[in-house]
């Protein structure tokens, strides 16, 4: 048995046409991912607005995208959020 996946997080803000060419981007990966049988997280979005911590952390660089301890900011492009998920997730060397 295979411990479940967590959670990949799209840190962004509303109205942020970056954070929504991430979006995009992640869910094309994640259904050509599913396809091959590879594994794919579900993503959960969250603001930085009204969260002084992570408008702290992130105001200059989002979107990020979170999964476990590994983060990858001004995750912009596809290319990029690819090579993300398979070091994070498969293990493959950057």
């Amino acid at each position: 048995m295979t411990a479940p996946l967590p959670d990949l997080v799209l840190y962004g803000r509303p109205g942020c046409h970056l954070c929504e060419d991430a979006r995009v981007a992640l869910d094309a990966i994640l259904a050509d991912r599913s396809a091959r049988g590879l594994p794919a997280p579900t993503i959960t979005e969250r603001s930085i607005d009204g969260d002084d911590a992570l408008q702290r952390r992130y105001a200059f660089t989002i979107p990020v995208v979170a999964l476990g301890d590994a983060e990858l900011e001004l995750a912009t492009a596809p290319s990029k959020l690819r090579r993300f998920l398979e070091q994070t997730l498969d293990g493959l060397p950057g």
